[in-house]
């Protein structure tokens, strides 16, 4: 049955609700299912885009600049609609969507390059980023991204908004990565620094998803996360300090790091110049922030499962009941689809339901908001 949260939005979007794709059946497999059947994508042909980093505060909080620093985003042009050989993609995209990954990921990662395709047949521009100490990225800065770095994405939003020239310039954010952008979002104040964003399977609550990943059923995942995030920390080029390093290697006075949340305490809230785990927790959660309304945003849509295993769906409901009647078109809470799975039948090739949801509200904000007749820089 379909979540009372959302059902008018699918109905105007012209989408079925979810329903799971077998042999995906529950929440978990739905989660793994790109790792347990990665999907066949085409080569990757992201043409790079450096972003320098000049005058960005260091993310230990030390007060120096990244003058030299840069982030690695990778610039896809839209593609035909159809494989004839004889098709031509747009010759004037209908507008250029940055794309965040979430925790652990990159650029790369299967979940970020399948909605990027299907963004992409469907005649967008995508700029596909890599927060800092992430995927290819990770040689070109020191340091590792948090859930409030919008420092980093200052950059960032003006770089895309040259490169989309006069096309609208939208966002979407895949679980951390959704988090990123609202928080970007709510710091940039009015304006908004986007024509639109879509956020699915984001922590809204990072208090209440430390405590949701912590949970026993969820060892496995809380393991592979502590693993990439471990890796991603220790191969810095750039060096880390000795207490991080004897942290890492679970010799600091906290012992063996074993959760999400004594890594963020011995090194992102340190880095990101956090009095505590609870501080760096309770200032980077958007939640407080979006109970106020949304009116620091620009047009935006949560997609959210309710059976997310790693993230809990509560401040989605109570985020869509402070709302009220605003919810009907920015909340969309599923009963099921795990944490960015939303693998459904009849989902089109290389494209999720969710995906298509994406796909599909980005297109009704582009037909909004023309381009000026300009083209991607």
């Amino acid at each position: 049955m379909l979540s009372p949260v959302g059902a008018p939005l699918l109905s105007q979007l012209g989408l079925d609700p979810f329903r799971p794709r077998g042999p995906w059946w529950g929440a978990d497999l739905q989660t793994l299912r790109d790792t347990l059947r990665p999907p066949g994508l085409p080569p990757d042909r992201g043409e790079a885009v450096l972003i320098g980093l000049a005058g960005v505060g260091a993310a230990g909080g030390t007060g120096s600049t990244d003058a030299e620093h840069q982030l690695l985003a990778l610039l896809d042009q839209p593609l035909p609609a159809t494989p004839d050989p004889a098709a031509r993609p747009p010759s004037l995209p209908r507008g250029l969507v940055l794309l965040l990954h979430g925790l652990g990921g990159g650029s790369e990662g299967p979940g970020v390059r399948r909605l990027g395709l299907a963004l992409q047949l469907q005649g967008f521009a995508v700029l596909r980023l890599n927060l800092r100490g992430a995927g290819r990225g990770r040689p070109l800065a020191p340091g590792t991204y948090a859930a409030a770095c919008s420092r980093d994405l200052a950059p960032v939003l003006r770089r895309a908004r040259t490169l989309a020239g006069g096309l609208p310039l939208f966002a979407a954010g895949l679980s951390l990565g959704g988090t990123v952008l609202l928080n970007a979002c709510l710091d940039a104040g009015a304006p908004p620094p986007l024509d639109g964003l879509v956020c699915i399977s984001s922590p809204l609550d990072l208090e209440g998803s430390a405590w949701q990943i912590e949970r026993p059923r969820n060892g496995l995942y809380q393991h592979w996360l502590l693993g990439r995030l471990r890796d991603q920390t220790l191969a810095d080029p750039f060096g880390i300090s000795a207490a991080e390093r004897e942290a890492l290697l679970g010799r600091g006075p906290g012992g063996v790091i074993r959760t999400i949340r004594a890594f963020d305490a011995a090194i992102t809230a340190p880095r990101w110049g956090y009095s505590s785990v609870e501080h760096y927790y309770g200032a980077a959660s958007p939640l407080p922030r979006l109970l106020a309304g949304p009116g620091l945003l620009p047009p935006t849509l949560l997609l959210h499962a309710s059976d997310d295993p790693w993230v809990p769906a509560a401040p989605a409901r109570q985020l869509a009941h402070a709302w009220g009647d605003l919810a009907l078109s920015r909340v969309l809470l599923s009963p099921g689809g795990g944490h960015n799975g939303f693998h459904a039948p009849g989902d089109r090739p290389q494209a999720s339901w969710a995906d298509q949801v994406a796909v599909r509200w980005l297109e009704r904000l582009a037909q909004a908001a023309p381009p000026q007749g300009l083209r991607l820089a």
